[in-house]
């Protein structure tokens, strides 16, 4: 029997972590409950969880009542995980250094963990910072919960790779507007714009070591927001940017109408993907050996790409050709679109 493609070509050298391709914030009530309404009614219509949603504890909440909110995002979470077995909800806790991070952590984590496919945490600095949160994380029960943290800061920036490197870490994500403002107006207003984010050399930078950092791990680099969240050109542009020039394969969204921009833009193109289910056929009809396709050579180094793009068709909900959905939809499982 063919090995799976994941078997054979997922190695050390390429990226262990899989995740949507899109993750979407909020924090006021009203806006969470319609965030997991939304997330079910767009699994439904993908046949997959197209992106994660990740109630705020932090930035995006009200100021004020952080025990309460704490547990409303935990009744929330467990009613969403309840309902729709295949829902993909994650929390933003405080920074560590915040008064409220350890009973954030003990509330949701100790209550939730099992659910949540993920804890975020805001303005980490270092390593310590790591490991500071796993611990509250394992104090609380949840030991298997893997963290998310945000890159907030020129010194964490310039720690990005260690930071990437902790096997509990699972995506480095870039905070936009609290690296511009550490600066002490250094970068101007500009840079925290849908253009000026991805001109300004010091946004640039960090943007870079961010995503290589990533890269180097295995981890998942995941794209600040766009703040024009009425601006639909300028989201699809910005989508397209950090994917296809910065080396981003998730974005964040901050308002429902940026979701489907992001899956189109980190979504492969049709010809894309047919060039990889020919390819990938071609490879696992011959057991992973050398083929030769459109008159280039491939092998196990160039089938780790085509696998790629087509597992990213399939995060993003893309058509797929019947044979390449064997791969990607476990069995019993409907297709949605792909059908």
């Amino acid at each position: 029997m063919s090995l799976h493609p994941r078997d054979v070509l997922m190695d050390a050298q390429a990226g262990s972590v899989q995740l949507p391709v899109c993750d979407h914030y909020s924090g006021v009530e009203a806006r969470m409950r319609k965030s997991l309404q939304l997330q079910a009614e767009m699994t439904q219509e993908y046949g997959t969880c197209v992106f994660d949603v990740t109630l705020d504890c932090e930035d995006g909440a009200p100021v004020g009542g952080e025990a309460d909110h704490a547990a409303l995002v935990t009744e929330l979470a467990l009613a969403a995980t309840d309902k729709h077995s295949d829902a993909r909800v994650a929390v933003r806790v405080h920074p560590v250094q915040h008064p409220s991070f350890d009973a954030d952590v003990d509330r949701i984590a100790g209550r939730a963990g099992h659910r949540l496919v993920h804890i975020m945490v805001p303005k980490v600095e270092s390593v310590q910072d790591v490991e500071r949160a796993v611990a509250a994380l394992d104090a609380a029960g949840a030991q298997a919960l893997p963290l998310q943290v945000l890159i907030e800061s020129p010194a964490a920036v310039h720690r990005a790779f260690d930071i990437a490197a902790h096997p509990r870490v699972q995506s480095l994500s870039f905070g936009l507007m609290d690296f511009v403002s550490s600066h002490g107006g250094a970068i101007p207003s500009e840079g925290m714009g849908a253009q000026g984010q991805f001109t300004h050399p010091l946004v640039v930078r960090a943007k870079l070591e961010i995503a290589s950092a990533c890269h180097a791990h295995g981890k998942v680099p995941s794209h600040c927001v766009v703040t024009e969240f009425s601006d639909v050109q300028a989201m699809r542009s910005a989508a397209l940017k950090a994917a296809r020039e910065f080396g981003y394969t998730r974005m964040w969204s901050i308002h429902p109408a940026q979701i489907r921009p992001i899956l189109e833009a980190m979504a492969p193109t049709e010809a894309e993907i047919e060039r990889a289910s020919e390819i990938i056929l071609a490879a696992h009809a011959v057991e992973w050996a050398p083929i030769s396709h459109a008159g280039q050579l491939h092998d196990r180094a160039s089938y780790r790409f085509f696998w790629q793009v087509l597992e990213r068709a399939h995060q993003t909900g893309r058509p797929l050709p019947r044979e390449i959905q064997l791969f990607l939809v476990p069995t019993g499982q409907t297709a949605g679109r792909n059908a």
